[in-house]
């Protein structure tokens, strides 16, 4: 592994510090009172040098939950071909979540993701740019199923179909995640193991024994 130079990690702290000043701001004041001037102010840099690393106050807004989808799919491209569509999605998704924890703290507390999550979802600017992101992540997730899986996204609906389960899934977890009283990491986890499992039962013709 290569060891980041100084400008880097000048760089990477630089960039830490906008999200952790935005995400507080955004959830303190809300999004749409806060300025990317005041962004800057709050960690000594300037507008120009905030726009080299974030193109709009929504980017910053989402640069945490983009970490944590990017090493998703990352997770997801490189799980054994055998593996089916949906044991795929599970075993890449818990097993980001086993990694992920500690380059989120990096970055912000969980307690800031956790507040960022239920801002997010109650600022409509915010939602709108949530959805189109979802939809965004849905197609680049069956496009992967479907080259796993030797097949043409456009010509067979299988992959958008699981896919859409499984993302509905997700929000399903975030969203009660979001209400808990246990808002930890190891929760979220849990939780989203415990949904991705009801998956399969749910899709059965018949719940009545």
């Amino acid at each position: 592994m290569t060891v980041p130079g100084l400008r880097e990690r000048k760089k990477q702290r630089t960039r830490d510090a906008l999200i952790r000043v935005a995400l507080e701001l955004f959830t303190t004041q809300g999004f749409e009172r806060t300025t990317v001037d005041e962004i800057a102010d709050a960690v000594d840099v300037s507008q120009r040098t905030f726009f080299r690393y974030f193109a709009t106050k929504e980017d910053v807004a989402f640069a945490v939950q983009q970490m944590v989808e990017e090493r998703f799919v990352r997770a997801l491209a490189e799980r054994p071909p055998e593996e089916g569509p949906f044991v795929a999605m599970r075993n890449a998704v818990l097993g980001a979540w086993d990694t992920i924890g500690e380059a989120i703290v990096e970055v912000v507390p969980v307690e800031l993701y956790l507040r960022t999550f239920q801002s997010i979802e109650s600022t409509p600017a915010l939602l709108a740019v949530h959805l189109r992101r979802s939809t965004e992540m849905e197609d680049t997730i069956a496009r992967l199923i479907a080259e796993r899986e030797g097949l043409d996204v456009d010509e067979d609906p299988r992959p958008r179909i699981a896919v859409a389960a499984f993302s509905g899934v997700m929000r399903v977890t975030g969203q009660l995640w979001g209400r808990s009283e246990n808002p930890t990491l190891e929760s979220i986890r849990a939780l989203t193991e415990h949904y991705l499992d009801h998956l399969a039962p749910a899709l059965e013709p018949h719940w009545r024994s």
